[in-house]
């Protein structure tokens, strides 16, 4: 029950860090999606062995969520709720992938370089999207992913698919604080798990109907009406050019490389 619980604060957390006033919070949602975006499209486009040339790149996120006032806990715990999706992808490579790597005069074994990586990558792009919502909101997020082209009907699917989360979670602490109440310290057996899942089915079901009742009564047609759509203004351009070039910099450029090579040479 505690869990849930934990889960519904920690959403609740990210909307109300997106309602903040920060330098990032204020740059318009459509500069900021670009550039998280382009941020994880060249994360992903390196090697499967590469993990220097990765490491630079969390600049980014670092930079983002310190500007943001974005709490680093919060970041982490939205990294471990992914990381077992990055270790069901990379844990057999150690096992798949006996060849081995040279890295200056180190012999390491690929499978676990890649494994590494993967989880870096991971990290690092799930790191990035959280500090996004918590600096712009999904609401921001969609509203930025329709003014640069995306249809309608994706943006709010998306937005009403965040949004039923919170029902979906409501739900289910109800259900389960019920069941405690009535188990009397009875740990949940296999058995009930079907009648819980059942009617935690109904009960969100019969929820979403009263929730889209209220919308249709209140003139929901099909695009939600917040507040006035930013401005794309000079700082916007400059902040977008400008992490665009830093992002393409690092990527042909591996500093840890780099900086090895300078500090031999005064060495020598």
């Amino acid at each position: 029950m505690a869990n849930f619980g934990d889960h519904l604060r920690e959403l609740g957390a990210l909307d109300r860090l997106a309602s903040m006033d920060s330098a990032i919070h204020r740059l318009d949602p459509r500069a900021k999606v670009l550039v998280t975006l382009f941020y994880i499209l060249l994360v992903a486009s390196f090697g499967r062995y590469e993990v220097s040339g990765l490491l630079p790149f969390a600049l980014f996120p670092v930079i983002q969520g310190t500007l943001g006032e974005v709490p680093w806990g919060l970041v982490g715990k939205r990294v471990l709720m992914v990381l077992p999706f990055a270790l069901v992808l990379g844990i057999l490579n150690p096992f798949l992938d006996h060849s081995t790597v040279l890295i200056g005069s180190w012999s390491l074994s690929a499978g676990w370089l890649s494994f590494v990586s993967i989880l870096l990558r991971f990290a690092l792009c799930v790191g990035a999207s959280v500090i996004l919502i918590a600096t712009t909101s999904m609401d921001g997020v969609c509203m930025a992913l329709e003014r640069l082209g995306l249809p309608r009907v994706f943006t709010i699917q998306i937005a009403l698919l965040y949004r039923y989360v919170f029902v979906l979670l409501e739900e289910t602490l109800r259900i389960t604080r019920a069941r405690e109440m009535r188990a009397n310290g009875r740990p949940l057996v296999l058995a009930e798990y079907g009648s819980l899942a059942g009617s935690l089915f109904l009960r969100t079901w019969e929820r979403a109907r009263r929730v889209h009742i209220a919308m249709l009564s209140r003139g929901f047609e099909g695009e939600f009406h917040g507040a006035r759509p930013p401005v794309f203004r000079l700082k916007d351009g400059v902040y977008l050019l400008g992490w665009g070039a830093v992002l393409i910099l690092l990527r042909l450029v591996n500093l840890p490389h780099l900086l090895e090579s300078l500090l031999k040479g005064v060495a020598s």
